[in-house]
C-alpha cells in the first residue's frame, strides 16, 4: 500500500509542475556563445546601424530581409529582460535586444560563423 500512496504522490507532485519550464522551453530568445548572442538555431546575431535602437521598428526589408532573415518573435510573445518586440513592415514581430532589432546572416552557413561582422559598413556582431 505505501508503494501505491508513493505512486500516486509522485504523480500528483508532477501534475502540480506544468506551470515550470522545461529545458526546451529557453528563458530567452538567445543565447551567449562567445561573447555573441545566437538565436534558436545555433546562428550568429547582428544587429544593423541604420535601424534606430528603441524605435520599435526594423529598416531591413524586402531584400534587405533575404539577405539578413529576421529573427521572428512567435505570436504571443512578451519582452523580457533586455528584449523586446519590433513591428516589421509586414507586421509580423521581430526580437530586438535592448532595442536593437536582430538578424542572421544568410551567408553564416554553420554555427559559429560570423561572416556577417562589418557588412556593408552597417552590421554588427549582437554582443550582450
Amino acid at each position: 500500500m505505501k508503494l501505491l500512496s508513493a505512486s500516486i504522490l509522485a504523480v500528483a507532485l508532477l501534475a502540480g509542475c506544468g506551470g515550470m519550464k522545461t529545458a526546451t522551453a529557453p528563458d530567452t530568445p538567445t543565447r551567449t556563445v562567445d561573447g555573441v548572442l545566437i538565436g534558436p538555431t545555433g546562428m550568429t546575431l547582428y544587429t544593423f546601424d541604420k535601424d534606430a535602437a528603441n524605435s520599435g521598428k526594423s529598416v531591413c526589408n524586402g531584400q534587405c530581409a533575404t539577405n539578413w532573415p529576421p529573427l521572428m518573435a512567435p505570436e504571443g510573445a512578451k519582452p523580457m529582460g533586455g528584449y523586446n518586440i519590433v513591428t516589421r513592415d509586414d507586421g509580423k514581430k521581430q526580437w530586438a535586444y535592448k532595442g536593437w532589432p536582430l538578424y542572421y546572416w544568410i551567408k553564416d552557413t554553420k554555427a559559429g560563423d560570423k561572416t556577417g561582422d562589418g557588412v556593408g559598413g552597417a552590421w554588427k556582431l549582437a554582443k550582450p
